[in-house]
């Protein structure tokens, strides 16, 4: 019988986590349509990792994660493969029968509801180990969670959403009964993540503190072994199957040989100590143990954890300045925009202080967990906002318990509670508090302006696609759009690693029109793409330089070797302007 309620249990939350969000896929479809229909995806990643994944069903090597058509002479990019195994399956099986834009466009539907409905399913089953009647409230509470859920919107293929449904993986089986298994679960999710991406390592230190805790305080090492075999044994897998051919790249931002090395490092200590439990019986001795072994890998760690400090430190300066240093969701919490730093950890603060008070009314293990991560989370908003995805859509259990006590004290009280617990109201509510325009709500039209509003609308790829392939310098948001939609190569785009590219194009718009010529000639260029959108980070005073290229194609001057191209009779309203690179200034401009 109790087996059964088990099983009834997970069949009804899996169902509404489904239902969920099958709903709300449909409803991002639909309003999303004009842009999503042609594969036009919410993020630069998202396009990116299309063309990452159509590169690799052409003949690509499995191992060769080089975007060819970017940069200079081709970049390493730091990803990984393992996100685009079953993006890439839906495609491939689904291609024959559909053809590939169609297989493409299911594959960015599917998958990113697939990873949602998991994430709401797992959120379910948090909050039942938490208290079995929270469990559909918090599903519910979770799939308004902004902003975690604008990484599982159709479109959504990069691998950020892949690793929050591996972190709430982590997060229940620390719930569940320690054990082999659940460690074993806890080790094998761990290491998929660290094999995606670095982003989650400081969540992945704390579940690893919090299964060695019950073995620090004297209770057995099942759950500790299981952890430390099967992430030791998962790296040395991932290292045969996904060490792509710049594994030994000299940088710890991706699985790259040193983070890997860190990692396999890093999970002996759990085995050693599990192993040696036996003969530590007090809990002193086996804290005192921990720190040896702790002091000993961190002597072993220091030349790896040294380059893992500061990824981005080999960054040009100033493509930190008028770039990296300006990418929203990687800025710190208290230097960003107040509209859109309550925007991002608004529900994960009102989460973490439903937490608190559930835990001051029943404290339990469980509640210490998520709280734990919660606070992991806030810390890592201090640093960079996107530290606040796993905190908002882990506040859903405490917010739902908060809803069950205010609906026990009438409406009103119901009512305030589902308001706090909406995650999508915080960014709407941020401009009460902030000057500027007001925050839009996640969608393809407002990060791209609709059919025209900006640098990298359909219509400006479209009418690059046009053209004969060759070589182009646009903004660097620009970049991944135009590698997806066209056959061209790309000097930039919102890559660390394309440092020489994304300082060229830099230094090509902001130099004189002779030194920009030559940095042109230097690249091979054939096009240039000039809008003032994909340069919002400039000093007004550079803008209006007319010493400068760029300031000279704001007051609608060019020099005599750029030549625009006609883009038909609509191009006065679109906000990039083309331009041909004339070699030649004896002759006449061909045309195009």
């Amino acid at each position: 019988m109790v087996r059964q309620r088990y099983w009834r249990s997970i069949a009804g939350d899996a169902a509404l986590a489904i239902a969920i969000a099958a709903i709300l896929t449909i409803g991002w479809c639909w309003r999303d349509w004009p842009l999503l229909s042609q594969l036009h995806l919410p993020d630069t990643d998202d396009v990116m990792r299309l063309q990452q994944i159509r590169d690799w069903l052409a003949g690509q090597d499995f191992r060769d994660l080089s975007q060819h058509r970017l940069g200079p002479n081709g970049l390493l990019m730091h990803w990984s493969r393992l996100p685009d195994l079953v993006p890439g399956a839906i495609i491939a099986e689904l291609t024959p029968m559909v053809g590939q834009a169609r297989a493409e466009l299911a594959a960015v539907i599917v998958w990113p509801g697939l990873l949602f409905a998991a994430a709401l399913l797992l959120i379910g089953r948090i909050a039942r180990a938490i208290d079995p009647a929270i469990a559909r409230t918090a599903i519910i509470v979770a799939a308004i969670s902004y902003p975690a859920t604008t990484l599982f919107m159709p479109g959504r293929i990069d691998h950020h959403g892949f690793q929050i449904v591996l972190l709430l993986v982590i997060v229940r089986a620390l719930l569940a009964r320690a054990g082999h298994v659940s460690g074993a679960i806890i080790g094998l999710a761990a290491c998929a993540s660290l094999v995606i991406g670095l982003e989650t390592a400081p969540f992945l230190l704390v579940a690893a503190a919090l299964v060695w805790l019950p073995w620090a305080t004297g209770r057995g090492g099942a759950q500790l072994l299981g952890f430390g075999l099967a992430c030791g044994l998962g790296l040395g897998f991932a290292k045969i199957i996904f060490a792509p051919d710049g594994w030994a790249y000299p940088a710890c931002d991706g699985f790259t040989r040193i983070a890997w090395q860190g990692a396999q490092y890093a999970s002996f200590a759990p085995v050693i100590l599990a192993m040696a439990g036996s003969l530590i019986p007090s809990a002193r001795h086996r804290i005192a143990a921990s720190g040896l072994i702790g002091l000993a890998g961190a002597a072993i760690l220091f030349p790896v954890a040294r380059a893992c400090v500061s990824p981005y430190a080999g960054v040009d300066p100033l493509l930190a300045r008028l770039w990296l240093d300006n990418v929203g969701e990687a800025q710190p919490m208290l230097a960003a925009p107040a509209r859109v730093a309550l925007g991002y950890v608004g529900l994960l603060g009102a989460g973490l202080l439903a937490s608190l008070a559930c835990a001051y009314r029943r404290p339990s293990f469980n509640l210490a967990v998520v709280i734990s991560l919660q606070l992991v989370s806030l810390a890592l908003c201090f640093a960079q906002l996107r530290g606040a995805y796993l905190g908002a859509i882990l506040a859903a259990p405490s917010l739902a318990a908060m809803i069950g006590i205010a609906r026990a004290r009438g409406t009103l009280w119901l009512a305030g509670a589902w308001i706090g617990s909406a995650g999508m109201l915080y960014p709407i509510a941020a401009q009460a508090f902030a000057t500027g325009p007001a925050p839009t709500p996640p969608t393809m039209a407002a990060n791209f302006g609709g059919a025209d509003g900006n640098c990298t609308s359909p219509a400006t790829m479209a009418a690059l696609a046009r053209l004969p392939t060759g070589t182009v310098i646009a903004p660097i948001d620009l970049g991944a759009y135009a590698i997806a939609a066209t056959r061209h190569r790309l000097i930039a785009a919102p890559y660390h690693r394309n440092n020489a590219g994304n300082a060229a194009m830099y230094r090509f718009f902001l130099s004189p029109a002779a030194a920009a010529q030559s940095i042109a000639a230097g690249l091979g260029t054939d096009y240039v793409v000039f809008c003032p959108a994909g340069f919002a980070a400039l000093d007004p005073a550079w803008r209006s330089d007319p010493a400068r290229l760029f300031g000279q194609l704001m007051q609608g001057h060019h020099p005599a070797w750029l030549h625009p191209i006609n883009l038909g009779a609509d191009a006065a309203n679109r906000p990039a302007q083309i331009f041909k690179i004339e070699r030649d200034l004896s002759s006449p401009p061909k045309p195009l």
